[in-house]
This record gives structure tokens, sequence and C-alpha cells, in this order.
């Protein structure tokens, strides 16, 4: 098999577990949400730091956090990440899955529009009607519902900044990650013993399994993106907020109003029109390599 082909396989595996997991949070639903963040990040150390010493890379970790510089942005996307499952996890334990599902679409637009006001990156017309069509949703769930989609805009703007923090960290995904939920265990661990809260033997195991299922989706993305086109990769990820809005409506039965009935459709167009230009800036931009390295043959 070839090693784009693997490289799909694993970013559909990875999304099929994020867009499933409202399935794995519901069995946690009688734990406080910041209790299963505090669980969540020590579980998740562990199995990445037992990952990273399998490849012998602990080395890697501990010259990131040493680093003052480094270390301020590390502790700052490990805000943000947390900051995402503890919105993401509240939402779910609430029946608020529609929601949730709702911000994992807007935040490729998000991201579009945070790389314009940090970077100055230009937008494309398309782009700009995509935003506004994402805005269009948002306000007609503010009106239509009375108050604004507060899950979805933190879901998409956290997730967005915690992209945009890791910009300038030169580390691979699973080092950084790692790095992040060591610097949030101390907090994790402070929290877990001032709640005292005592839990059975299978909820303890439910908790110890949040380890594996926050690692295993992310190191199979970040296989996949060695391997497969970026635009490949960003059509892909829809497949996670895709299934966790069927999730949220068919298996959790929660609301589907008439306001949701316009707003997704206009997020859906929105993120059609993103993909399609996309998919154009990625063709272009490897007819530009293909057109260099030609005329780089004929020169020589």
């Amino acid at each position: 098999m070839r090693d784009p082909i693997k490289g799909v396989l694993a970013m559909v595996v990875a999304c099929t577990i994020w867009g499933l997991s409202p399935l794995f949070w519901a069995l946690l639903s009688h734990v406080p949400s910041t209790l299963v963040i505090g669980y969540r990040t020590l579980w998740s150390l562990m199995f990445f730091a037992a990952v990273l010493a399998a490849q012998g890379r602990l080395g890697l970790l501990l010259g990131a956090v040493r680093n003052p510089r480094s270390f301020l942005i590390i502790l700052a996307a490990g805000v943000m990440i947390a900051s995402n499952w503890l919105t993401f996890i509240s939402a779910i334990h609430n029946g608020r899955g529609v929601e949730a599902s709702l911000g994992y679409y807007i935040f490729p637009l998000v991201a579009v529009l945070l790389g314009r006001v940090a970077f100055g990156e230009a937008l494309a017309r398309s782009q700009w009607v995509a935003v506004g069509l994402a805005a269009c949703a948002v306000l007609t769930l503010t009106i239509g519902l009375g108050v604004p989609p507060w899950i979805s805009l933190i879901l998409g703007v956290t997730f967005g900044l915690y992209g945009l923090i890791k910009k300038s960290l030169d580390l691979g995904p699973v080092v950084s990650v790692t790095a992040e939920v060591l610097l949030l265990a101390p907090f994790a661990i402070a929290y877990i013993a001032f709640a005292g809260q005592p839990l059975d033997m299978h909820t303890h195991l439910l908790l110890a399994l949040s380890g594996p299922f926050t690692a295993i989706p992310l190191i199979l993305f970040s296989y996949a993106a060695r391997r497969v086109r970026l635009s490949t990769i960003g059509l892909t990820q829809y497949l996670n907020p895709t299934l966790q809005f069927f999730i949220a409506v068919f298996v959790f039965a929660e609301p589907f109003t008439p306001w949701h009935a316009i707003a997704f459709p206009l997020i859906w167009a929105a993120l059609a029109i993103y993909s399609v230009a996309a998919l154009r800036q990625d063709r272009a931009s490897r007819r530009v390599v293909s057109n260099a390295a030609t005329s780089g043959t004929i020169e020589m």
C-alpha cells in the first residue's frame, strides 16, 4: 500500500475517533467536566511520555520546557487546548452536542480570520464570502435562540488560537502536546486532590482510557500530515463535526430547531466555498513547483 493511501486511511480513522468521541465522553457524564479534564491531562501525559520514551525522544521534551520562550508558548497552548477540551466535554454532558459540532465546522473559517489578523495573510474574495456566510449563520442562531452560540464560538476560537500559538513552536505534534499536558499536570493534580471526589473502579478505567483515546488520533493525524496533501487533510477533517452532528441529533436526540436548519446549511455552503478555494490554491502551488522543477531540468 502506497504512503498517500496509508495517510488518507490514518486521517479517516483519526477523524472518525474524534467524531465518535461524544459517545465516549457521555459515559463520564456522572463526573464533573473539570474533574474529567484533570484525569484526562494526567493519563494523556503518561501515554504520550511512554510513546516518546519508546521512541527515545524524551530529551526533546525536556529541552522544550527548559527554554523560557518555548515554556511560555507551550503553557499558552496548553491553556487553549484545556479550555477547548473543557468546553467540548461540558457541552456533551449538558446536551449541547449540536452546538459543539458547529464549533468545529466554523474552526477553519476562524483560522482564516486569525491568519489575516495575526500574519496579515490576504484573503481571496471567495474566502471573504465564506467568512460572511459563517457570520450570517452565527447571527441567525443569535436572533433565533435569543443568545449567541457561545459553545460554538469558544470551541472555534480556542482551537484556532491553539493552532496559531503552535505555529511559533518548532516541535513535532506529539512532543508539543506532551509538553503541554506536562505543564498542565501540576494544576490537574492539585485540582483532583482538592476535589477529593471518590470514584468507582469502572469510572477510573474509563478515565484511564481517556489517555490513549486522546493520544491515538493525534498520532494518526501526525502520520497522515506527513503523507497527504494539505487540501486532503482539510476536507477529511469535516468528517469529525459531521459525525458529532449526527450523534447529537440521532443518538442523543438533541433538539434541532428551525433556526439550526437555517444556520447549518449556511455553514455547509461556507465550507464548500472555502474548500473549493483551498483546492484551487493547492493545485496552483503544485503547478508552480512543477513548472519550477521542469525549468530547472531544462536549464541543466
